[in-house]
C-alpha cells in the first residue's frame, strides 16, 4: 500500500513540477512582453519630448498630447498578463500503449520489418541448412574413409595370402576373385 502511495505521490510531484515549469515559461514570456512594452513607452516618451522641444522652439502655442491610445494599450497588456496568470494550467495526460501496427509512418515500419527483420530468419534458416549439410558431409566422408581403410586392409591380406601360399590356394583365390566380379555385374 505504501508503494502505491509513493507511486501516486511521485506522479503528483511530477505533474506539479511540469505545471510549474510551464507556468515559469509563461511568466518569462510575460515578463519579456512587459519589458518590451516599457521600452516602447520609454522610446515614445523620448520621441514625444523631442517633438515637444521642436514644437516649443517653433511656436509658443502649447501642444496637447493624447495619451489615450498608449493608456489603452497598457491596460490591454496588463489585462492579458492577468488573464495568463489567472488561467488554469493545461492538463497533462500520460499515455502508455503497446502497438502492433504503427499509427504513423507505416511505410517506413514495413520497410524495416520486411527489409531487416524478415532477412534475419531467412539467414538463420540458410545457416541451419548449411550446418546440417556440413554435418552430413563430414559423417559420409568419415564413413568413406573407414571403408577405404577396411578395403586396404582386405587387399593387403589378399596380397599376402596370394604371395605366401601354393599353387592350389592361388587357383582357388583366382576362382573366388572371378566369381566376385560376376556377382557385382549381375
Amino acid at each position: 500500500m505504501t508503494m502505491e502511495m509513493n507511486g501516486k505521490n511521485q506522479l503528483d510531484r511530477d505533474t506539479l513540477q511540469l505545471v510549474l515549469e510551464e507556468f515559469t515559461v509563461e511568466q518569462k514570456t510575460t515578463n519579456q512582453n512587459i519589458g518590451e512594452l516599457i521600452i516602447a513607452i520609454d522610446n515614445l516618451g523620448k520621441k514625444l519630448d523631442v517633438f515637444n522641444e521642436q514644437q516649443a522652439s517653433k511656436s509658443e502655442v502649447p501642444v496637447s498630447i493624447d495619451i489615450a491610445p498608449v493608456k489603452s494599450a497598457l491596460e490591454k497588456g496588463f489585462l492579458d498578463i492577468k488573464y495568463m496568470i489567472g488561467r488554469e494550467p493545461k492538463s497533462i495526460t500520460r499515455k502508455l500503449q503497446i502497438l502492433l501496427f504503427p499509427e504513423q509512418d507505416a511505410k517506413l515500419f514495413y520497410k524495416i520489418v520486411f527489409g531487416r527483420w524478415f532477412l534475419l530468419p531467412v539467414a538463420a534458416f540458410v545457416l541451419n541448412l548449411a550446418y546440417s549439410w556440413g554435418i552430413d558431409y563430414t559423417k559420409s566422408m568419415k564413413e568413406v574413409k573407414m571403408q577405404q581403410l577396411e578395403n586396404d586392409k582386405i587387399k593387403r591380406a589378399w596380397d599376402y595370402m596370394y604371395k605366401h601360399n601354393g599353387k592350389a590356394t592361388k587357383t582357388m583365390m583366382d576362382k573366388a576373385y572371378n566369381f566376385s566380379d560376376i556377382k557385382k555385374v549381375g
